[in-house]
């Protein structure tokens, strides 16, 4: 175990320690109100409105970071420990996935299942290693269940830009809540489905806003929106993997331009918390236009919207446009 989390199990187990015994901690509630901590930013989104009033929740990842490779600092653990819940996405967040092995196994939701998490069966041949993350061409098209435990390899884990499978995320979420806190479960229920309506509005607005476009080939600077090409029609052609710091060797980004032009591609995708600067040299080399797709990993000031559904109306007015639809 790397010395940072050995440090920060330590002091978790010593605040158990203080708390009391048992799978659930004394500090579970606060107030009354059952403390949650979700992993990263669509998870306490959908935490708080479910949850309202009856629960105290709390984020692993702080707004404007990248989340996929998030530390965890002892006292972050010592929240995971202390904690009524945790929510998480099994796979995604390696340092939550440890954290939560060792001090919340009897407190914690992993929403994976819920999600549906696919891994695609066709690669695109980047330089990387194909097995890995990075060597997965997200194209929406043809796709396999993931395996339903802890370890989901190179699945998509970015389920929340699907509007409908969030919205099984958040079914999920409502009724772990109300087993957990039964005295307030038709109110967990009840906001659960309010969220979920919430989430089918933007299906269909997705839906009609996509409908009709020239160009079905969406080319972004990571493989974050295979889900939503998936439910839309459209063709993800990323331009690093599932994680955002892989980058293409020189013979792929020549790829990468070839198909560009082959598709008759005009717009070319950065995003808010990763580097723009591999999309700004395909958009330079194809003399496509540059656009920003936020894949709402967390929300920050360069976010075009306070929450994710202002943010998910920004990316379909920018999709529209980029994607030539009508």
């Amino acid at each position: 175990m790397p010395l940072r989390l050995l440090a920060a199990a330590l002091c978790a187990t010593a605040l158990v320690a203080l708390s009391g015994c048992g799978s659930t901690p004394a500090s579970a509630r606060v107030d009354g109100r059952l403390t949650v901590v979700a992993s990263f930013y669509p998870l306490q989104l959908a935490v708080e409105q479910i949850g309202g009033d009856h629960v105290t929740v709390s984020g692993l990842t702080r707004p404007g970071a990248e989340p996929h490779d998030v530390e965890l600092t002892p006292r972050q653990v010592g929240r995971v420990a202390l904690s009524g819940l945790v929510v998480y996405l099994g796979g995604f967040q390696p340092a939550v996935d440890a954290a939560v092995r060792a001090e919340a196994r009897g407190h914690s939701l992993d929403v994976a299942p819920a999600a549906h998490l696919e891994t695609l069966a066709e690669e695109h041949e980047s330089g990387h290693d194909a097995g890995g993350e990075s060597g997965q061409d997200q194209t929406g098209a043809t796709a396999q269940p993931a395996e339903s435990g802890h370890h989901h390899g190179s699945a998509d884990p970015h389920f929340w830009l699907d509007p409908e499978r969030y919205a099984s995320v958040a079914t999920a979420i409502g009724a772990r809540l109300a087993a957990d806190d039964p005295a307030h479960a038709a109110d967990y229920t009840s906001r659960a489905a309010a969220f979920a309506a919430r989430l089918h509005v933007v299906d269909r607005e997705f839906a009609a806003g996509l409908a009709h476009c020239r160009i079905d080939t969406l080319v972004t600077s990571h493989s974050a929106f295979g889900y939503l090409a998936q439910a839309y029609g459209l063709t993800q052609v990323g331009i690093s993997g599932l994680t955002p710091d892989a980058e293409p060797d020189p013979a792929a980004l020549a790829r990468l331009a070839t198909e560009v032009r082959e598709h008759h591609v005009t717009t070319v995708y950065a995003e808010t918390l990763a580097s723009p600067a591999v999309a700004e040299t395909l958009a330079r080399e194809t003399g496509a236009h540059l656009a920003v797709l936020d894949p709402i990993e967390g929300i920050s000031s360069k976010s075009a919207g306070r929450d994710y559904f202002e943010v998910m109306a920004s990316n379909l007015s920018t999709l529209r446009t980029g994607q030539e639809c009508t």
